[in-house]
């Protein structure tokens, strides 16, 4: 579904790295991994469309994601280091706005349900800039939940939860790759879900 080939990213006149090859099919997890500044995060917005490579080439389903466009962008989710919310509107609003930007057909009692189960009944009406740091994540992290992106990017995802939201997460995801969906992710947490069997992509080696 995702191949990367020769892949060079450079930051200034630095080079993060280069031939980059790696190819994921449906039901993968890819974790990549490496020390601060290795790259990582620009790997995972070149990925997204977000960061235009020195070289190389991304297809998804064997098309290069630059033809793709907004085909490719509807079946991607991307949660990077932030959280992507307005502090003025509610979870509600917030992930309202995120569902219609994402293509996403998601009426209001599914996002009353969506953060229910991330684990903010009670707060759906508030402004989220009342909310706690973690809060506010949860209510970002409520889009894995209502999304139907076949491939889900994530930066850090675990950064500032608690261990029950850990624990939810997880389970989000391993249910995303288990039907076929694809993830690749960042974290420098030790998580169950990436010391099991996972694909690994080690930068600055």
């Amino acid at each position: 579904m995702l191949e990367v080939t020769k892949l060079e990213c450079r930051r200034g006149d630095r080079r993060l790295f280069s031939n980059l090859d790696f190819a994921l099919g449906a039901g993968t997890l890819l974790h990549v991994r490496g020390r601060n500044g290795s790259g990582k995060t620009t790997l995972l917005r070149t990925l997204c469309g977000l960061f235009t490579p020195d070289a190389g080439d991304i297809r998804w389903q064997g098309e290069s994601i630059r033809r793709l466009g907004e085909d490719y962008r509807r079946d991607l989710l991307y949660f990077g280091h932030l959280n992507g919310i307005k502090g003025d509107l509610t979870g509600i609003e917030n992930l309202a706005v995120a569902a219609t930007l994402d293509g996403d057909d998601v009426d209001r009692p599914a996002i009353w349900e969506a953060l229910g189960r991330i684990g903010l009944a009670g707060f759906e009406d508030l402004p989220t800039r009342m909310l706690s740091q973690g809060q506010k994540k949860r209510v970002a992290l409520a889009r894995l939940i209502l999304t139907r992106s076949r491939l889900w990017v994530l930066d850090e995802p675990f950064t500032a939860l608690d261990v029950d939201a850990v624990a939810l997460l997880q389970s989000l995801i391993s249910a995303h790759v288990d039907a076929g969906g694809l993830a690749v992710l960042t974290t420098h947490q030790e998580v169950p879900l990436t010391s099991g069997q996972v694909e690994r992509l080690d930068l600055g080696n």
